[in-house]
């Protein structure tokens, strides 16, 4: 697996306490003093994949605690589930902030993908059944749904798109592989924003359906050349060795977007 990023984000000199809105506020996720660890932990890694929470952002405890009603053991819990995900990183001193993933590290996760996706074609093809092509055959059909719809948010479709590559992983019925791949697809949604990915959605989408044509043809070697040169293009539309954006959110503002 790629090893944490060593970069110590930076903290802001004078951070702001943000306001925050009613419980009612339409978005807002439930103030909920029963809200559970896990809970606020998917949550916060719902909104760091869906690049509501850029690289680089000061998680602050105080200020989730506030959004969630919960107290700052909670909060801390739920931060330490995530850093084990390696969404966040725990810097000693400083707090948690979300990753900011090396040119090194995003070239491994992706080195990673090739090689444990390649495995997961050879599985769904062995074992796959009907329902399972009639899910991602569903999927396909969403993805293209929401290209077409032009005020459906690109964070929405991107995570349309990554979500293909864990429902083929969970059709194995491998779970380790599966969590395997969800790991590493959120790990991808971080490295695309931070290194400004330029992949073009309906490219992905095609290639998509070319793959699952291959699989129901059950020729493997194909469908995996397939699955390998399209995380490969992936990988080619990021601007690795870039300068990367130093940005803080208003932390209660951007899981409220």
């Amino acid at each position: 697996m790629p090893r944490a990023s060593s970069k110590t984000p930076t903290t802001p000199a004078h951070p702001v306490t943000p306001a925050v809105p009613a419980p009612a506020e339409a978005g807002a996720p439930a103030a909920d003093k029963n809200s559970s660890i896990e809970s606020i932990a998917n949550d916060i890694a719902t909104a760091i994949v869906e690049k509501r929470l850029p690289p680089g952002t000061w998680l602050r405890e105080e200020a989730l605690g506030r959004v969630y009603s919960v107290s700052r053991t909670k909060v801390r819990a739920a931060l330490l589930m995530l850093s084990k995900d390696k969404l966040i990183e725990m810097i000693p001193d400083k707090g948690a902030f979300v990753s900011q993933p090396t040119v090194e590290e995003a070239r491994e996760v992706f080195a990673v993908r090739r090689i444990l996706e390649s495995e997961v074609v050879r599985l769904f093809i062995a074992n796959a059944r009907p329902r399972d092509y009639q899910v991602l055959e569903q999927h396909i059909k969403f993805e293209r749904a929401a290209l077409r719809q032009t005020t459906t948010m690109g964070t929405v479709r991107e995570k349309l798109l990554g979500d293909f590559h864990v429902a083929l992983a969970e059709a194995t019925g491998n779970r380790t592989l599966a969590e395997l791949v969800r790991e590493l697809v959120a790990r991808s949604s971080l490295i695309a924003m931070l290194y400004h990915s330029s992949n073009d959605p309906h490219c992905s989408s095609d290639e998509h359906a070319e793959f699952l044509r291959l699989c129901r043809k059950g020729d493997t070697e194909a469908a995996v050349t397939s699955m390998t040169e399209h995380l490969e293009r992936i990988e080619a539309s990021l601007e690795l060795g870039t300068d990367k954006p130093d940005r803080q959110l208003d932390l209660v503002k951007a899981l409220l977007a």
